[in-house]
């Protein structure tokens, strides 16, 4: 099971920080021990850290609707996302 790290910008740190979309759309993924982080140089850039059971679900799930539409609920910035994969 690789650890990913997650990081890309949002327009709201603390809503980003509130939602319960990455559990809605991770969480039946098999992802497990999901942690949030924030880049005190600056504060809109923030990051998961998080284990996944299927990669390749994961980034399948990524290209669906319902990811489109949490991002865009938690205001995340889609062209700065990057994905980290552990090896």
């Amino acid at each position: 099971m690789p650890t990913v790290i997650a990081y890309h910008d949002v327009k709201d740190t603390e809503h980003w920080l509130a939602s319960p979309k990455r559990e809605e759309v991770f969480g039946p993924l098999g992802v497990t021990n999901i942690r949030t982080f924030v880049d005190p140089e600056k504060p809109t850039r923030v990051g998961v850290l998080m284990d996944v059971a299927d990669l390749d679900a994961v980034m399948a799930a990524m290209e669906t609707d319902e990811a489109v539409e949490a991002m865009a609920y938690d205001g995340v910035m889609p062209e700065t996302l990057v994905f980290l994969v552990e090896r």
